[in-house]
């Protein structure tokens, strides 16, 4: 359940808690129903707002994306499939180094990401008859520089005709594949395609987003003694209905807080809130608590996230 406070696994790096407003028009984030590239883009916008949604030109000055502003602002759009360089540096100033996620970790899981929305762009552009998927190989992850071999046109030449039309045949069958996982859990339909393919026969796979501390966000100042109740919010976003499931405490503080509490029933797509009652310390200090996804028994479930937790100050 990633985000400031509803991230799960090693203990964050800062917190930023607050969201300054900044002038101008508001950007509206991408439909995910739209596309594989604003699906990726959609992502990307939740990962910015939950590092505290710093702008383009901060995050390509003061935090030292290695990416211009133009670039990073053009990613999150969801109209161009930006390269994996600019991804990268998108995502690495946000999870990593403002978030404190693991370098390796945030770099596999959002590859995979890039790749996924990469080879479902080639199969919706060659529907349409806009892309040749062998002239595109950034889109397939193996040119990285965002260079086509379109520009290239001897090296076309040199394909025989019945090789260039097996590879196109794989390459459609895997990016149909890829484009129904990719839309599935974001749409929250699963609608079938107009023509019979593999992709019905997709995994289902489990997994969250953090989307926000609905109250007493990290660093809340709360008196001695006195009772709260902590509230997060995160959404279904596999494909993988929950039930039976339950957030369970992982440490003990001075503060004192129920074992675990259980999460009602959700299906994929559909947010939902999450509150745990929670009483100060009798004296003042810093409080806090994880807590992990797991199922009745106690098992631990989406053990590549990390806990989310409450983070008070008593006094």
């Amino acid at each position: 359940m990633p985000g400031t406070s509803g991230s799960e696994g090693d203990e964050p790096g800062p917190q930023w808690t607050g969201r300054v407003a900044r002038p101008g028009r508001k950007p509206v984030r991408p439909e995910p129903a739209a596309g594989p590239v604003a699906a990726l883009a959609y992502r990307l916008w939740e990962l910015k707002a939950e590092a505290g949604d710093p702008s383009f030109a901060e995050m390509s000055t003061r935090m030292g994306a290695a990416a211009s502003k133009s670039s990073l602002a053009a990613a999150a759009r969801g109209l161009v499939l930006p390269t994996w360089e600019t991804t990268w540096e998108f995502v690495r100033v946000l999870a990593v180094d403002r978030l404190g996620q693991d370098t390796e970790e945030a770099r596999r899981e959002w590859r995979a990401h890039w790749e996924r929305a990469a080879s479902a762009a080639v199969l919706s552009e060659t529907a349409e008859g806009h892309a040749d998927p062998l002239l595109d190989e950034t889109r397939t992850g193996h040119i990285e520089t965002g260079v086509r071999m379109a520009e290239h046109p001897e090296r076309r030449a040199r394909r025989p005709l019945a090789r260039r039309a097996a590879m196109i045949a794989a390459v459609a069958i895997a990016a149909g594949a890829a484009l129904f996982t990719w839309l599935a859990p974001l749409s929250g339909k699963n609608k079938p395609t107009a023509q019979a393919t593999p992709a019905r026969a997709a995994t289902p796979y489990d997994d969250s987003a953090f989307e926000q501390d609905v109250t007493h966000p990290d660093g809340t100042v709360v008196k001695t003694g006195t009772e709260f109740t902590k509230i997060w919010r995160i959404r279904n976003t596999g494909t993988v209905p929950w039930r039976g499931r339950y957030l369970t405490r992982l440490n003990d503080t001075p503060c004192r807080a129920p074992k675990r509490v259980e999460i009602r029933a959700v299906q994929p797509g559909e947010p939902v809130d999450i509150a745990v009652r929670v009483r100060a310390s009798d004296s003042p200090g810093r409080c806090k608590i994880y807590w992990k996804m797991t199922d009745g028994t106690g098992t631990q479930l989406l053990s590549t996230k990390r806990p989310i937790f409450l983070d008070v100050v008593v006094g």
